[in-house]
């Protein structure tokens, strides 16, 4: 090949690239072609010009996957890591988390608990993540800074908030910072009703006629556990997501977080309208809010995506975590050990968060025209040989430890486990700061 004719930006040639389409394949001898941020081509090595000025990254011993898509969190809450630990859901909100919130959320805590999840997410191979939190606009500007790629669920609520006053008002902030967004490549905005017993139907009415007109993704906790639907069924007469349905608030952009406690019924509802689902395993089994019924919503055809949860109630934001949890938890309740296979926990990881932020067509999987939102993972060390099956190691045997490079619309924004975009030593040193303000009221 003659060198003068082939453009591109940077060639990674890995050990082994899983590309996730088709889920579950594993291919080497190929290198993955960027250009212009997106993946330009996959090409066998002897299609590489011998020689050439293009930017070009060999890594033997690593695999290269889509860059994780952490589908549900709350980043900020990462200056509460640890803060009130080993309780149930409604007395952990109610009782610490909630008042600490009232104390000392404003946008300095926002910027300061963002930038630390930001480094722990990146450190550990995430490299899209959907953010529900107050003061959306500070974690744009910082995803812009740093370069990770986002969906901002803006909260709605009915009581006021250090971010707004009202179900009204956070609205119309939602639809304002949806303006300010829209030609950002990098980020979505969506709307994000907290849950249906913190906003009133009238305003999940408004929520649903504003994201139909607008196209927005709708992302609200759901389902989360048994005494919640308890409580709906005894107020309404109805379970949670029978009044989203009522309401038009159903369909193939509501992002449905949780999902703990649902019947035939329920699963029937979402699998008719196309409804999404994002299983947050560790946050869940740590509050005991129950386990959402993933193979059971796989065999309705209904799309999964994986998320962390906030640091404050699970304790990391590490999808390796996640995924390992995911699939183990899957074949316990099922007691099935072919549940939930090394291939689907990665998938939901990737390529099925995507699609429940409604980015599938951009990224979550490793194909021509899409953003090159890639992540290295090196294979070379002890607790991951001898190497059978890279899916198995990824999924059951790495800790995210292991990831040394990830880049976002082909920019660099990890090498050799080095942060290029976020200050390291100033994101340890605000998050001391905060340990002891908190600590001290």
């Amino acid at each position: 090949m003659n060198p003068s004719s082939f453009s591109a930006d940077l060639i990674i040639v890995p050990g082994w690239i899983i590309s996730m389409e088709p889920r579950g394949e594993v291919t080497s001898g190929q290198a993955i072609v960027v250009e212009d941020g997106r993946i330009k081509a996959l090409l066998p090595l002897e299609a590489l010009p011998e020689s050439s000025s293009i930017e070009r990254i060999d890594l033997p011993d690593h695999a290269v996957l889509p860059g994780l898509v952490n589908a549900h969190g709350h980043a900020a809450m990462t200056l509460l890591r640890g803060f009130a630990d080993d309780l149930p859901l409604m007395p952990w909100l109610e009782n610490h988390i909630w008042p600490a919130e009232t104390a000392h959320v404003g946008e300095e805590f926002v910027r300061d608990g963002t930038s630390l999840a930001m480094a722990e997410m990146l450190l550990s191979g995430t490299t899209t993540f959907s953010d529900m939190y107050f003061f959306p606009e500070v974690v744009a500007a910082l995803c812009m800074k740093n370069g990770m790629r986002a969906q901002l669920t803006t909260p709605v609520f009915e009581f006021p908030t250090a971010w707004g006053e009202g179900a009204d008002d956070y609205i119309s902030k939602s639809l304002a910072l949806r303006d300010e967004c829209k030609n950002l490549d990098r980020l979505s905005i969506a709307f994000g009703p907290h849950s249906p017993y913190t906003v009133a139907e009238s305003s999940l009415e408004k929520v649903a006629l504003y994201a139909a007109e607008l196209d927005m993704g709708v992302h609200i906790h759901l389902h989360e556990t048994a005494g919640e639907v308890l409580s709906a069924v005894e107020a309404t007469g109805e379970r949670p997501v029978d009044t989203l349905r009522r309401l038009g608030l159903l369909g193939p952009r509501t992002q449905c977080v949780h999902m703990t406690s649902i019947g035939k019924q329920d699963i029937a509802n979402l699998a008719e309208t196309g409804a999404q689902v994002i299983h947050c395993p560790q946050s869940n089994m740590k509050l005991g809010s129950g386990t959402c019924p993933v193979g059971k919503l796989q065999m309705a055809g209904i799309n999964i995506g994986l998320g962390t949860d906030g640091a404050a109630s699970n304790n990391d934001l590490n999808m390796f975590n996640e995924m390992h949890t995911a699939s183990l938890l899957a074949k316990l309740t099922a007691g099935d050990p072919t549940v939930m296979p090394a291939q689907d926990a990665l998938h939901m990881a990737t390529l099925g968060g995507a699609k429940a932020l409604g980015l599938d067509q951009e990224i979550g999987s490793i194909k021509p025209g899409k953003q090159a939102d890639l992540i290295a993972i090196d294979l070379s060390a002890p607790s991951t040989q001898p190497l059978y099956n890279p899916l198995s190691q990824i999924v059951y045997a790495c800790t995210g430890g292991e990831i040394t490079h990830s880049w976002v619309a082909g920019e660099a924004l990890l090498r050799d486990r080095r942060l290029l975009t976020i200050d390291m030593d100033d994101t340890l040193a605000r998050a001391k700061y905060w340990r002891q303000k908190i600590s001290s009221q």
